[in-house]
């Protein structure tokens, strides 16, 4: 390696411990603090869950520890490239306070988000701050030793220390800037590595186990595997569908004009029946044709996207239906397309089973996460059971990440809650 490269190779080192020194810093003044508020904020609402009061701060404090959990793993990833894996319980959707919170408490990855706090407002405090201190530490020798830093103890004749060297004069304050020298030279590699190590420690912590990251692989694979039952049914359906339909009137209307070919000049007036019956036929099957397209993607979902396709569906039913819509962009197409059909499946049901006369949609997008209600004012009764059409939507859903929540008690009303996490573009 040439002069030049070592060089070079020198001042990317540099460079690297003092980044190393700043974030460690960083983290040291401005994010681990947030760790001892929140986990006094913790201590105290789940103390407060028998009165009641922690069942509504419970899940907000919570939902926060979650937060500073996600930012250090983001901060991991991006400073020092360590991957913390993170397996969250996905929350019911519409649950009641108490619910919610046991759900919380229950869930292992929060408990390890909570048990974190207090042991990152110790040891990680510790390891974020070592990488600043191995290079401030030594810096400030080198200060002393130039005479630019100063003790103000407004006594005269009084001592600096600087670690055990005492500085009372030049030659002292050569020694303390030779320490100094010793110390950067000694540690000047070890930041990026001591920061490395905080992060590894926040992973040991928060990072989920080899059986929690076991158990979602097997949800992944149960719902890869309803994925590829549901593309497969499609496609038999779709199949079903054009050779039962369109493909049935296709062949008739093309045996009618053969007829018609015979009779134009015989009987005119039989090839004219014909022919208005071959007209039919093309519409008929022009309009299955436009039906089967509408059950694979429909244009209204692809051009305008799930509100106005929502709205759009609402128009053909037979139920006076309200839609509300508060997205402020579009999901994934995979995901405008679940939640489409779902709703779908929803709607579908209601009109046939429920016995209701009024139908409600709200559509929203809040926390990361799309949420459908649609609620009606039957008859009540529903549940997600085998071979049911919400068992079909739950899977579906389960693709995506998504819930299904229902509540639906005799009498009703039936409220069907559907949560997926996405982004809007």
């Amino acid at each position: 390696m040439n002069t030049d490269e070592d060089r070079a190779g020198l001042r990317a080192q540099a460079k690297e411990t003092l980044l190393a020194a700043v974030q460690g810093l960083v983290l040291a003044v401005v994010v681990l603090p947030c760790g001892v508020a929140f986990l006094a904020l913790t201590l105290l609402s789940v103390a407060l869950v028998p009165l009641g009061i922690g069942l509504v701060t419970t899940p907000a404090v919570l939902t926060g520890v979650r937060a500073l959990a996600d930012a250090r793993r983001r901060l991991a990833a991006e400073w020092c490239g360590v991957t913390i894996p993170a397996v969250y319980r996905p929350l019911p959707a519409g649950a009641n306070p108490w619910t919610r919170t046991v759900a919380l408490l229950g869930d292992p990855q929060v408990r390890r988000d909570a048990l974190w706090l207090p042991v990152d407002m110790t040891a990680g405090f510790v390891t974020a701050l070592l990488p600043a201190v191995l290079v401030f530490f030594p810096v400030q020798g080198l200060l002393v030793g130039a005479g630019l830093w100063r003790a103000y103890t407004g006594e005269p004749g009084a001592v600096y220390w600087y670690a055990f060297v005492p500085v009372t004069g030049q030659a002292t304050a050569l020694g303390a800037a030779a320490l100094g020298a010793v110390v950067l030279a000694a540690t000047w590699r070890l930041p990026p590595r001591l920061l490395t190590a905080h992060f590894t420690l926040t992973r040991a912590m928060i990072g989920a186990s080899h059986a929690a990251l076991a158990e979602r692989v097997q949800v992944l694979t149960e719902t890869r595997r309803d994925a590829v039952d549901t593309s497969a049914a499609e496609l038999r359906r779709i199949e079903r569908d054009l050779h039962d339909g369109a493909q049935a009137r296709l062949v008739a209307m093309g045996m009618d004009l053969g007829t018609i070919e015979m009779l134009v000049e015989r009987d005119p007036a039989q090839a004219k029946k014909l022919i208005a019956q071959a007209r039919r036929n093309s519409a008929d099957a022009l309009e299955e044709l436009r039906d089967l397209v509408r059950g694979i993607h429909p244009p209204v979902l692809a051009e305008r996207g799930l509100g106005d396709a929502v709205r759009a569906l609402a128009l053909r039913l037979p139920l006076v239906t309200e839609v509300t819509v508060e997205l402020p962009g579009r999901a994934d197409a995979p995901v405008e397309s679940a939640a489409y059909f779902a709703v779908n499946e929803l709607l579908t049901n209601a009109v046939k089973h429920s016995g209701a006369d009024r139908v409600w949609v709200d559509v929203h997008h809040t926390d990361g996460r799309l949420r459908v209600t649609v609620t009606d004012n039957g008859r009540g009764g529903a549940s997600v059971g085998a071979g049911s059409g919400l068992a079909g939507v739950e899977r579906r859903l389960g693709t995506f990440d998504g819930v299904l929540a229902v509540s639906s008690p005799a009498g009703g009303p039936t409220m069907v809650t559907m949560e997926i996490p996405c982004v809007l573009s």
